[in-house]
């Protein structure tokens, strides 16, 4: 039987070592000096382009669409949309997305709010009337879904985009509740 030989090595010089962790500390020092220099925000709008993350208060990067047709000329009465609350309630689940609901009209004279004659107000009526089936049937939360209107878009439509907006905090700072939104009583 052998037995194992251990032999004892050499060790480093201590002014090796020494020299060692005084380079180190001056590149520290210098990342310091360097990092102290630096804008924060430039930094962090850098980091969040680099990794394609929005601005905070800007839209929410748009993920997936969907479009709700058949709405008559200036009535805001939803559709059966039972298909799309299927696509609502998969798109909503990850809790960093944000529903945007965007009322449209067709351009006309006649597509217009009956009351007011006014064609911005009909299509978030629309708006409004898709976001409620949405909520009601509990697909998408009330405080992740926002209204808007787009006027430029020629139809009688609703578009739903789903896009990341970032975590909680970011989607509570971004929008107000739906209740607050269309003045209902939560």
């Amino acid at each position: 039987m052998t037995r194992a030989r251990f032999e004892e090595q050499a060790a480093r010089p201590l002014w090796l070592i020494t020299l060692a962790d005084l380079c180190l500390l001056l590149v520290g020092f210098f990342v310091f000096v360097q990092s102290a220099q630096l804008d924060r925000q430039q930094l962090a709008a850098a980091i969040r382009e680099g990794f394609g993350v929005p601005e905070p208060g800007a839209p929410p990067m748009p993920l997936d669409r969907a479009v709700v047709r058949g709405f008559a000329v200036a009535d805001a009465t939803a559709p059966r949309i039972a298909r799309l609350v299927g696509w609502a309630t998969e798109a909503a689940k990850d809790p960093r997305t944000i529903v945007t609901v965007t009322g449209s009209t067709d351009d006309s004279a006649a597509d217009r709010d009956p009351l007011t004659d006014s064609a911005p107000i009909l299509a978030a009526d629309r708006a409004r009337a898709v976001a409620a089936i949405l909520v009601r049937s509990g697909a998408v939360p009330r405080d992740r879904i926002a209204i808007s209107t787009d006027l430029d878009t020629r139809g009688r439509h609703v578009l739903l985009s789903v896009g990341f907006a970032g975590g909680r905090q970011a989607i509570a700072a971004r929008q107000l509740p739906l209740a607050a939104q269309t003045g209902a009583n939560p």
